[in-house]
């Protein structure tokens, strides 16, 4: 009775310790568009086409069912400021072409969120003329489920939606700033 005992709580510590391991998993976010800690072409930005970069990612763990995006500018006046959140990405794409349609739904299913701008898809970086730098995150989450919400939602409910479900994450981060 013992030995089944400890056998059973090595093969739960083992599972436990293997599922630990994938949530302590970084994902390689990238962009065509820009590298990391660097300026966002003026195409992302409000003075320019004002649409999404290019983005891909590699070094996903197994079991993920879904991804989800969320931008934002941590350096904004008022509070941080959500420029895009995407999700039910497929589990099977690993590239955001640039210029991601600011609609709802897109083709492949995935559902994209409402902004502080007010709208849905991605809204590029407009900080206030004279701000100095700020910081565009881009942070990648890799689900082990689709969400069943709605086209629309807010940056809250995706959250909340998506608490227990995250395998693993990655960041890009562009910068911009207007004189």
């Amino acid at each position: 009775m013992f030995g089944t005992l400890a056998a059973l709580l090595v093969i739960i510590g083992f599972l436990g310790a293997k599922k630990m391991s994938t949530k302590n998993h970084t994902i390689q976010l990238t962009s065509s568009s820009f590298t990391h800690q660097s300026r966002l072409p003026i195409d992302h930005t409000c003075e320019g086409k004002d649409i999404s970069p290019h983005l891909s990612w590699s070094n996903v763990p197994a079991g993920v069912k879904s991804f989800a995006l969320i931008c934002d500018d941590p350096d904004a006046p008022a509070k941080t400021w959500l420029h895009w959140t995407i999700f039910n990405i497929p589990s099977t794409v690993t590239t955001l072409a640039q210029g991601v349609a600011t609609t709802p739904k897109l083709a492949n299913g995935a559902c994209q969120g409402i902004t502080d701008f007010g709208s849905v898809g991605f809204g590029g970086a407009c900080p206030p003329k004279g701000h100095g730098t700020h910081h565009y995150i881009f942070t990648l989450y890799a689900l082990d489920t689709l969400l069943n919400l709605e086209p629309g939602i807010s940056r809250a409910v995706l959250e909340n939606a998506m608490k227990g479900h995250i395998l693993a994450t990655g960041q890009l981060i562009g910068t911009y700033s207007r004189e």
